[in-house]
This record gives C-alpha cells, sequence and structure tokens, in this order.
C-alpha cells in the first residue's frame, strides 16, 4: 500500500498505530472537558454514562473496527490482484484504526472506572490487578487464536489466512471472524450487565 502521505514524507508500516493513540488520546480529553458536562444533564451521572454502558459502547465499536477492517482488506486485495498499476493508499487503514482506539477509550477505562466503583477504596490496586490480569489473558487468547486459525485453515494443503504473503492468504477472513467473536463477546456483556443490574437491585 502507498505510505506516502506527501511526496517526501512516508509512514512506517509499524507506525500506523499511532491513529489508535492519538484517536485515545484525543476522545479522553473531549469527553471529560466537554462531553461529561452536556450529558450529565440528561442522564444525572456525574461521569457522563454511567461506566457500564461505556463499556457496553466500546465492545459495539470494537465490532464494527473489526468490519470496516474486514471490508478495507477485502478491498486492498481486489486492489492487489488487478492489473492497475496504481497502489492503494495506506490512509484507507485510518478508520479502523480509530475505531478500536475509541474502543479502547471507552471500554478500558469505563472497565476501571467500574473496578473502582465496585471495590472498596482500599481495594483500588486489586482493581488495577484485575484490569491488568484481564488484558494479559486476551493477550494470551489472541496467541492461541492465531494458532488455531493457522493450523486448521491449512488442512490440505491450503494456503493459511494468516499466510506471510498476505495477497494469498485471507486475512479478512480472520477480521471476519474476529468480527463475529467480538459480538459474541458483547452478547455475553449483555447477559452480565443483566446479572449485575439485578443483583444491585
Amino acid at each position: 500500500m502507498n505510505r506516502y502521505v506527501t511526496s517526501w514524507f512516508e509512514i512506517p508500516a509499524a507506525s500506523f498505530t499511532i491513529f489508535m493513540v492519538l484517536t485515545l488520546t484525543i476522545w479522553i480529553a473531549f469527553y471529560d472537558c466537554i462531553l461529561v458536562p452536556f450529558i450529565a444533564k440528561y442522564t444525572h451521572e456525574p461521569r457522563g454514562f454511567h461506566p457500564k454502558t461505556r463499556m457496553g459502547i466500546g465492545l459495539v465499536i470494537s465490532t464494527g473496527g473489526m468490519m470496516v477492517s474486514a471490508i478495507v482488506e477485502t478491498k486492498r486485495r481486489d486492489f492487489a490482484g488487478s492489473n492497475t498499476t496504481t497502489v492503494m493508499s495506506a490512509m484507507w487503514l485510518v478508520p479502523q484504526y480509530a475505531l478500536l482506539g475509541l474502543a479502547e477509550a471507552l471500554n478500558s477505562i469505563g472497565q476501571i472506572e467500574f473496578y473502582y466503583s465496585e471495590l472498596p477504596k482500599g481495594m483500588s490496586s486489586i482493581a488495577i490487578a484485575m484490569f491488568l490480569v484481564s488484558n494479559a489473558i486476551s493477550g494470551l487468547f489472541g496467541s492461541l487464536l492465531i494458532k488455531v486459525v493457522d493450523t486448521i485453515t491449512t488442512k490440505g494443503g491450503n494456503i493459511s489466512w494468516l499466510s506471510s504473503d498476505i495477497n494469498k492468504g485471507h486475512l479478512d477472513y480472520y477480521y471476519w471472524l474476529l468480527c463475529f467473536l467480538n459480538l459474541l463477546n458483547f452478547f455475553y456483556y449483555l447477559v452480565c450487565y443483566h446479572v449485575h443490574r439485578s443483583s444491585s437491585s
């Protein structure tokens, strides 16, 4: 993909995650300084949206981010397989990184605030530990998922979805799988949300 922003500046491939970090940073400032005072008038919640609501919105946006990733990757493969000499712009990757950054800002921060609100003040370190443990487990699960997908999709001599040659593999299928898993996770969250609300009332 064409990573040139101008005729002389090319964004390094590994640096595209900066768009996720920028979105996260900008959203936090925008939410705390502008949205919270406005939303609080209607929700009567000092933090704007309740942490559980933010977590749910973050999961929905994360699912959308995977959907956008799959669509862009499909377009990229079609572009690479065509006879045109034009190279697709890498700026098409920015929306998915922005969505994932927004999802992270909503879900992760909402999750931390939820732990702090549910646990006694003296257990604040437990809240952070729980959050870090959940991130570590998700990292292990992600590695396991990659291994399973690679093993299953190479059966019968087929090319892996996650082939090092992305034009021969099907990274778009993998994104759709992640989209489906994100959707399942959201429905699981809704069950947990309902159980917690029932037990709190």
